[in-house]
């Protein structure tokens, strides 16, 4: 399917903004539509000539309005090809400690989750260091990647304490979280996020079902209950896909 460019014009012409810059009016116009869901992901956007004719602008000032979509990611343009309605991203609280099945489904879509790896490893130098427990003893270790309507959003390669979560080998984590799971027998008492843009591996890349030139937002979490440390996350997530957000009180 494709947008119409006389749709376009008509909706601009309507606009009330009569004050705000041209481009900035056309902005608006986009996305309102593609906000509303009237133009889905993956809809044709009239090409910058057709607007041009339609609207009776500047190729300037429409080349400006689509290129600042494309860079705040609401559009998709491809040399040759068109512009694109872009797909949607799944986001995650930065500030927060939330499980991602829960964030899915507040979305409306479907959260399935497949375990990779589930089992107690000898504890290495790094998991000595941060749970406490001596190396070569057992410290537990699962990778299991996160599906929003059938699509990955993330790699959850995850260690955790066999102290403060005992039977952690012993859950179904198709049938809940690790989050879930671990927030109700070791109840969070601090978190901590580090985030870093990085190329996942390509073992990473295969579960995740992206190129290995796909940027990915990692994020490192850690969290405690009662001051102990509970587990340590490694969270990988196509950056094509996925966004983090975050609001904060500056008082």
């Amino acid at each position: 399917m494709a947008v119409d460019a006389m749709d376009v014009a008509a909706l601009f012409h309507d606009s009330r903004r009569e004050s705000a810059p041209a481009y900035r009016r056309l902005k608006d116009v986009l996305i309102e539509q593609i906000g509303t869901g009237r133009w889905p992901e993956g809809e044709l956007l009239p090409s910058e000539s057709q607007l041009v004719s339609a609207l009776g602008l500047s190729r300037m000032t429409i080349n400006r309005a689509l290129r600042e979509l494309s860079a705040e990611g609401l559009v998709v343009r491809l040399a040759g090809v068109g512009t694109f309605v872009a797909e949607r991203k799944s986001s995650s609280a930065l500030y927060e400690v939330r499980n991602i099945a829960d964030e899915v489904q507040r979305r409306g879509h479907r959260h399935r989750t497949d375990v990779v790896l589930l089992r107690a490893e000898p504890a290495d130098l790094r998991a000595h260091r941060l749970f406490g427990i001596a190396e070569g003893r057992p410290v537990f270790h699962s990778v299991v990647v996160h599906f929003e309507d059938g699509v990955a959003i993330q790699l959850e390669d995850r260690h955790v304490s066999p102290e403060l979560a005992p039977d952690y080998l012993d859950q179904d984590f198709t049938a809940q979280t690790p989050n879930s799971y671990l927030s109700r027998i070791a109840p969070l008492g601090k978190g901590e996020h580090v985030v870093e843009a990085v190329l996942g591996s390509a073992e990473d890349c295969a579960l995740l079902g992206v190129e290995g030139s796909e940027p990915c937002l990692l994020i490192h979490r850690r969290t405690w209950s009662e001051g102990r440390l509970v587990s340590s996350a490694r969270l990988l997530h196509p950056g094509s896909r996925f966004r983090l957000e975050g609001t904060f009180d500056a008082s």
